[in-house]
């Protein structure tokens, strides 16, 4: 009788004493708090406390328990499990989710092991470690995406040979790139909060089935902060503030994000603010990039005066804003509704590469600034999951921007300030669709995208502050849609092989008329209807457990917009380009093959090559109106020039990373990116532009517990005159010299040491020395040296 009562008190304290469990890191074995559990109803759902506990008496030992948390995989675990695992759940960071999960292939999850595209994702925890002052500089950062500035308030990534336009944009699946994003370098991308950026990814290569126009070399794909559910009782609150001084610049940043949670509902704002001051480049370099004057105005008179620190860039600073508010409604585990506002706006801020250039010995501009950059978005998006034979899940997105922008300059020594303004009111419907058929997936969807453009000329005298018209950047009130239908299939034809393959129809309109007030154009209007077929086909095969395998063929094209076929400005000194009506879609062919190799467990070493050919490339070139063949264009008598269908390009490469494990705590990773491109120009091949030379980056990192450190090295190879593309050639002023007085890029290199520390649950602190060697550098194409040696703080509060 004794036994049997023993027997059955240690029975009951076994049972009772596990109902409560641990939840621990996997990698840290730190306790993770604030990670949600519940069945698959909903009809039980806790939240772990500050040391990672939950008490889980309430689920049955059958049933599915779901650890879930924005910052780890979610996990799927049944009582009884738990119990044999000493009460003990293990979760993995979300790092290792978004190396095996990508939303950017086909608008919802997949594995990124089952498809043939090369992707780069960005994790939270990555975002903090950089702590980026822009979101180019978050892009930089990986080492797969090439950066080019012309001034501080900017940032143009290059991928595979490809630049600007023929990049696509995306926040949160909606396409950012506008009908006046042009093929000259663009700092769109500053529009978007780094930290406000949950997550981001990268296609490297084309990706218009899925997207369209504009997504030849490749997509960027952000994903915004989400509001998060209270998984207790009544409405939780959590947030994060963060603040950041860097001494390169004098940047002041601070930002504060808050999520109120419910049941069903959940918000989430956030608003960052930063200032940035002019920039310091680096001690040892070039003499070529120093600023030893900068124009003044004294009693009204432009003035050169002497710049009493020539590294001292003047002037660069600016000002920036970002507000972000999010809703999410969930009225059943089928249906949520999300309402997404995001705002952007930067003050003023200098064009610096327009500031240095001289003519005579004197500049030729005493002002050249871009107005305030303001970016609106609202998207509303609806999902449902259903059984039904048509789909599993749909997903609407409409979505409304309007993108605001100004460029003002006034000649050296001159009164007169001209400024173009545009607006573009940009809206966008897209309807996607998934059916899973178990070892395969249909993907399918419809897009509507229309964008009505607005632009103005104006000049103002500043002794007299007389006003007038002049001619617009572009036609007012032009019109761009696009309409498209897209299907991609997944079939996974084995389990260590999968195949995926698609297509995308696209028909583009444009509408723009020309006014004649200004020049004579020897056309009315442009009004343009084309259509573009679009495919893709890869494998991706897991050879055996050391080596796999990624083969992909795929077309791209890129329409033409309102900026290709209607602006007018002043390219370089010299020169205006003009409209051109009588533009066609250019079309890329893409090959690529790609290995991942497994050594062992502790070394991963992936290479990538590709190859695209690009036909019908519209490019400026020299051209005539009416046989004229220079215009005098804001005073001064210029070369005509326009975009035009006559060239052909092709860019080769070669991409490799390399990941070595020597310990738990100690890591190695490198990238480096080689490109090679050309396009031909009279009839011979000459560099391509936006071909960057060979860069990358090598980071050592060092992670136990609270501690985390990066010791790492950014570098690119050189390019000289000859290798530079003939419009590169005609700026010298943005370039070096070498010994025959000839333009070139130097090859660069910089030392860097990231230090995070993780003070309690709540606090994370992180200092960085930024260009250790003080090096003095610009990125190819730049008209912007790059920091110096830089001192970064941030300190980061999350509760």
């Amino acid at each position: 009788m004794r036994l049997t009562l023993l027997f059955l008190f240690t029975l009951i304290f076994n049972f009772s004493s596990a109902q409560e469990i641990t939840v621990l890191d996997n990698s840290t074995g730190q306790p993770v708090k604030e990670v949600a559990i519940y069945n698959k109803d909903r009809s039980v759902s806790i939240i772990t406390g500050e040391s990672g506990k939950a008490d889980i008496s309430d689920f049955s030992d059958t049933e599915v328990i779901i650890f879930s948390s924005p910052y780890y995989l979610e996990a799927y675990r049944r009582k009884r499990e738990i119990v044999n695992n000493s009460n003990i759940v293990l979760l993995h960071s979300s790092e290792n989710q978004l190396d095996q999960v990508t939303l950017s292939v086909a608008r919802f999850k997949l594995k990124k092991n089952e498809i043939p595209q090369k992707i780069v994702s960005i994790s939270p925890s990555e975002i903090k470690m950089v702590s980026p002052q822009t979101s180019a500089d978050l892009l930089e950062s990986t080492g797969q995406v090439f950066v080019q500035k012309s001034q501080l308030g900017g940032g143009s990534p290059m991928i595979r040979g490809f630049s600007t336009n023929r990049l696509l944009l995306t926040v949160d699946g909606v396409r950012m790139n506008s009908a006046i994003f042009r093929s000259g370098n663009l700092q769109n991308v500053i529009s978007v909060d780094p930290l406000m950026v949950e997550s981001a990814e990268v296609i490297l290569g084309p990706g218009s089935v899925i997207y369209g126009s504009d997504a030849i070399g490749g997509v960027l794909n952000f994903f915004t902060l989400k509001p998060n559910f209270s998984f207790k009782e009544g409405a939780s609150v959590s947030g994060n503030i963060y603040t950041r001084f860097s001494t390169a610049n004098n940047e002041n940043t601070v930002h504060a994000d808050v999520n109120i949670g419910r049941e069903n509902w959940a918000f989430r704002s956030g608003l960052t603010y930063s200032d940035f001051g002019d920039l310091k480049m680096g001690e040892h370099g070039p003499d070529d990039y120093l600023r030893r004057e900068y124009t003044v105005q004294e009693n009204g008179v432009d003035v050169m005066v002497r710049n009493e620190d020539p590294l001292v860039q003047k002037p660069t600073g600016y000002e920036q804003i970002n507000l972000l508010q999010k809703i999410k409604y969930m009225p059943s585990k089928d249906w949520d509704f999300n309402l997404g506002i995001i705002y952007s706006e930067t003050s003023d801020f200098p064009r610096y590469d327009r500031l240095y250039r001289k003519r005579d010995g004197v500049f030729r501009a005493a002002e050249w600034y871009y107005g305030p950059q303001k970016w609106f978005f609202g998207s509303f998006n609806i999902n449902h999951r259903s059984d039904s034979q048509i789909y599993d899940r749909v997903q609407f997105t409409a979505a409304y921007q309007n993108f605001g922008e100004s460029r003002n300059d006034r000649n050296f020594g001159e009164n007169i300030l001209f400024t173009t303004e545009e607006n573009v009111d940009a809206w966008s419907g897209n309807l996607d669709f998934e059916k899973d058929f178990g070892n395969s997936k249909l993907f399918y969807g419809l897009e509507y995208v229309l964008n009505k453009v607005s632009s103005e000329g104006r000049f103002r005298d500043i002794q007299t502050l007389d006003t007038g018209e002049t001619a617009s950047r572009y036609p007012d009130a032009s019109m761009w849609q696009s309409m498209a239908f897209y299907s991609s299939y997944q079939w996974k034809l084995r389990e260590d092989l999968s195949l995926q393959s698609g297509f995308r129809y696209n028909y583009i309109l444009i509408d723009a008329d020309f006014s004649h007030r200004f020049y004579d154009f020897p056309f009315e209007n442009a009004d343009i209807n084309t259509g573009a077929l679009t495919g893709s086909l890869g494998i991706n095969w897991r050879q055996n457990d050391f080596v796999g395998w990624r083969l992909g063929l795929s077309t791209a094209f890129r329409a033409p917009n309102i900026d290709d076929i209607g602006k007018i400005f002043d390219s370089e000194p010299g020169s205006v380009v003009v409209p051109n009506p009588n533009l066609r879609s250019e079309y890329a062919y893409n090959a690529e093959l790609g290995a991942d190799f497994n050594f062992n467990e502790n070394i991963r070493l992936a290479l990538t090559g590709y190859y695209t050919y690009l036909e019908n490339a519209m490019v400026r070139r020299d051209f005539n109106l009416n046989g004229e063949t220079e215009i005098e264009y804001q005073g001064e008598l210029s070369r005509v020039q326009a975009i035009q269908n006559v060239a052909n390009a092709y860019v080769y490469g070669v991409e490799a990373g390399l990941e070595v494990d020597f310990s738990v705590a100690l890591r190695l990773k490198s990238q480096f990116s080689y490109t090679h491109g050309e396009e031909n120009e009279g009839g011979e091949y000459v560099p391509l532009r936006h071909a960057a030379p060979l860069f990358g980056n090598t980071h050592l990192i060092w992670n136990k517990r609270r501690l985390k450190f990066d010791l790492f090295a950014e570098y690119n190879g050189q390019f000289d005159f000859e290798d530079l593309a003939p419009g590169e050639q005609d700026k010298a002023y943005l370039y070096a010299l070498d010994e025959n007085g000839n333009p070139y890029s130097p090859a660069w290199y910089t030392l860097n040491l990231t230090g995070q520390y993780e003070l309690n649950a709540n606090w994370l602190a992180t200092a960085s020395i930024e260009n250790i060697t003080d090096q003095r550098y610009r990125t190819y194409s730049s008209g912007i040296a790059s920091a110096g040696r830089n001192l970064i703080l941030a300190l980061s509060y999350t509760f």
